[in-house]
């Protein structure tokens, strides 16, 4: 299993390859951290980077839980008032189980 600086290395190179363009990584506040923000488009996306050695046991996508997104939406509430953005906005997530690399693009979305 890679380690968690790996990974998001691994995730970041892949979304660039997909053209989105990094804009942060490992940002932090008293909310949580987002993994990584990158820009598709004029849509702001937060990149939530889950890695796993393999899929059992529900691999990487059964990290993300009800808690841990409510957690990323405020981390990103908090930068979004820190860097203003008149764009979209939505979460993805990317899954790594072993060797095999996952993207979800909005991965879950922000209920009102």
């Amino acid at each position: 299993m890679p380690s968690g600086t790996a990974a998001e290395d691994r995730a970041s190179a892949y979304l660039q390859q997909q053209g989105l363009k990094p804009v942060a990584r490992n940002w932090r506040c008293r909310q949580g951290e987002l993994d990584l923000v990158m820009r598709d488009g004029g849509t702001l996306v937060f990149v939530e980077v889950r890695s796993r050695a393999s899929a059992a046991f529900g691999g990487a996508g059964a990290s993300i839980t009800q808690a841990k997104q409510a957690k990323l939406i405020r981390a990103a509430e908090h930068y979004l008032l820190q860097h203003p953005h008149r764009g979209a906005c939505r979460f993805d997530a990317v899954l790594i189980d072993g060797n095999a690399l996952q993207w979800l693009k909005n991965a879950f979305e922000v209920s009102a």
